[in-house]
């Protein structure tokens, strides 16, 4: 297994965001502005892409935010998505950052739940999918 990132939005990066969030579960929009500001991880199983997160700092919730958390779906079960969380927030603590924040959609909060994550009151719609801000204290 290999972790890599990059602030650049690979064909590697696409390829995962689009397998999971687009052709699985229906997302139409995927790709935006955000991707520009952001940092990527990747990680690849025997040089396969598997595996794909962002990270940006929010000014507006002045925070980082860890976002479009994606794992192929033949590669879920191995704990790719804890390894996705755990490098982003290494890279939050590189960069001084003390909490990590993301926007789980609703049906996968219990996951970030497990991982350290607490939920805030704030639930959101995107795309007719409702989500729910998520913290972590990391230092």
């Amino acid at each position: 297994m290999e972790i890599s990132k990059t602030t650049k939005l690979t064909e590697s990066v696409k390829h995962i965001r689009k397998k999971v969030f687009m052709e699985e579960q229906g997302f139409e929009n995927e790709f935006d502005d955000i991707d520009c500001i952001s940092t990527h991880i990747l990680i690849s199983d025997k040089l396969k892409p598997v595996a794909t997160c962002r990270l940006f700092y929010n000014k507006v919730r002045q925070s980082y935010v860890i976002g479009r958390i994606a794992v192929l779906k033949e590669y879920r079960g191995n704990n790719y998505g804890s390894k996705l969380l755990k490098a982003a927030e290494q890279e939050i603590v590189n960069n001084q950052g003390k909490w990590a924040e993301l926007l789980a959609q609703v049906r996968a909060s219990d996951f970030y739940e497990k991982n350290g994550y607490i939920k805030s009151a704030e639930i959101c719609d995107d795309e007719g999918c409702p989500h729910v801000w998520m913290r972590k204290k990391l230092i």
